[in-house]
């Protein structure tokens, strides 16, 4: 501010002064002369210089008041904020609590996880102690039935029978420790307990496992249980309950189907099936169908089961309901090889009684396994459809294109296909000849005495259209009888009077019936 005044004084007073000596010699002037204007300009210019100098201190100085009150004020709240946490400590209490109620809690979560960290562990420790165990009694029980104590091996046979009952991995341990030769050994003991105990752990080493029956087989119980059965005196019922168990089980590989028919084994289930000297449980009669119908499988088998009358046997015990279905499923088998076909077409009665079975029987799985016997016997063999014919087939098979399961339907439509052709045969050699080669070259006579002018005589129309008209005869008096036969059944069926009258338009639709009716 000094230097600005004293520019401005400078500028106004000492720059400006000039000494002069006017013309005369007597006037002396301190500064130039200059106009009012320029002198209040000047003046006001010196006096705001000064003015504005000032008031820029001021507020630089104001400035500096309000920023430090500022700094002041926020010391003084920064302190406040201070001493009033410090005047509630219970705050910083609670906060204090609530992170230690956290940490608590970690700790507790953690603590669990720990402990079931532990009981997994635990768990896991007593489950591979137990898995020790019973391998070490598993191991111990092989080591005993190799043992020449008949006693001891008596009882680890009777051990390995509880233990491979129901446990899968245990029946695969014991066959690795080497359990089947041993208990194979056994069955040439005379011991009827340690031979029934030997028997039923090689049975239930067998279950479940084509390993283990593959590895009995291969030690040869199947020769060793055949020469029980062919000994002198006949093994006892419950040794041959468990022989005839064995075959079943054995017999479900396809790799021992051949070892155990080419054996010998079929006469001895035969025999146990038919149950000739009734010492055969109901339980070794089923066991002896089933495993005749294993081996029936294999195509080999067959001639040796034809080699006994099981085929007789079989048809004459159909009305059995509990078996029917088994036996129907061995001639099924059976009735695929042309020796087969052959036995079952020689046997006494065996096309009414397959046809009764269509009758009688609403289980759906008799209906297709009985059809498809018939099926096949009259696709393969001529000769058979007339006695099929004779036992009232065709009633039969009407109804059951009607009423039986969608593949009973097909197989009765195909058999009836079969017989239609068949009787259409028969209806052409009963005029002697080719009906066909007669319709299509009706040539009767000369062309001079035809009153045609195609040159075909009057007569030999006629005698064609009695021809046709045969057969329509034929087939409509079938188509009749087999309505009047289904007609009767199943008032039979419903328990309706046996002098049940049928109404008149029943009556007029059978006379009505023509070839159309049949679902060929």
């Amino acid at each position: 501010m000094a230097k600005c005044h004293r520019n401005d004084v400078g500028s106004l007073v000492l720059d400006r002064a000039t000494v002069g000596v006017g013309p005369s010699g007597n006037h002396f002037r301190l500064w130039s002369p200059f106009s009012g204007a320029a002198f209040r300009r000047r003046l006001f210019d010196a006096v705001t210089c000064g003015g504005s100098s000032r008031y820029r201190h001021e507020l630089q100085e104001e400035d500096n008041a309000s920023t430090a009150t500022a700094r002041t004020n926020t010391m003084r709240a920064i302190l406040d904020e201070a001493n009033k946490k410090s005047s509630q400590p219970e705050k910083f209490g609670d906060d204090d609590d609530k992170k230690e109620k956290q940490s608590s809690g970690n700790n507790t979560k953690s603590e669990k996880l720990a402990d079931l960290l532990n009981l997994a562990e635990a768990e896991t420790d007593m489950e591979t102690r137990k898995k020790i165990e019973a391998l070490n009694e598993l191991k111990r029980v092989v080591r005993q039935l190799q043992v020449e104590d008949e006693m001891k091996k008596k009882a680890a046979a009777g051990s390995v029978r509880l233990l491979a009952k129901e446990d899968s991995e245990a029946r695969v341990t014991m066959a690795l420790l080497g359990a089947i030769p041993p208990l194979v050994g056994m069955l040439d003991l005379k011991d009827v307990d340690s031979l029934i105990a030997s028997l039923y752990a090689l049975l239930n080493l067998g279950v479940g496992n084509d390993a283990n029956k593959a590895a009995i087989v291969k030690a040869g119980a199947v020769h060793k249980m055949l020469k029980l059965i062919e000994s002198a005196d006949d093994p006892k019922p419950p040794v041959a309950e468990a022989i005839v168990a064995n075959f079943l089980g054995l017999s479900a590989l396809d790799a021992n189907k051949s070892i155990i028919g080419s054996s010998g084994a079929i006469p001895f289930l035969v025999k146990t099936l038919k149950n000739l000297d009734h010492g055969s449980s109901s339980q070794a009669k089923q066991d002896a169908l089933r495993a005749l119908y294993n081996l029936s499988i294999f195509p080999s088998n067959i001639s040796f089961i034809l080699e006994t009358d099981l085929i007789s046997f079989l048809l004459n015990a159909l009305g059995d309901m509990e078996v029917s279905e088994r036996i129907l499923s061995v001639l099924s088998n059976v009735v695929s090889t042309p020796e087969g076909r052959k036995s079952i077409s020689l046997a006494s009665d065996a096309f009414p009684i397959l046809v009764d079975v269509l009758n009688w029987t609403d289980s759906p799985g008799c209906q297709e396994k009985a059809s498809y016997i018939l099926m096949v016997m009259a696709h393969k063999g001529y000769g058979d459809r007339q006695a099929m014919i004779e036992a009232g087939i065709v009633s039969s098979l009407l109804e059951l294109t009607l009423l039986g399961s969608t593949l009973a339907q097909k197989r009765a439509s195909r058999i009836l296909e079969c017989l239609r052709v068949d009787k259409g045969k028969q209806v052409s050699e009963n005029f002697g000849g080719n009906l066909g080669a007669t319709v299509s070259a009706p040539i009767c006579g000369s062309s001079s005495s035809s009153t045609n002018p195609n040159g075909v005589s009057k007569n030999c129309l006629l005698e064609e259209e009695d021809m046709m008209s045969e057969e329509k005869k034929a087939v409509k008096q079938l188509v009749q009888q087999s309505l009047q036969n289904n007609m009767k059944r199943i008032v039979k069926r419903a328990n309706l009077p046996q002098d049940f009258v049928p109404s008149e338009h029943f009556k007029s639709l059978t006379l009505s019936s023509t070839s159309k009716s049949l679902p060929f």
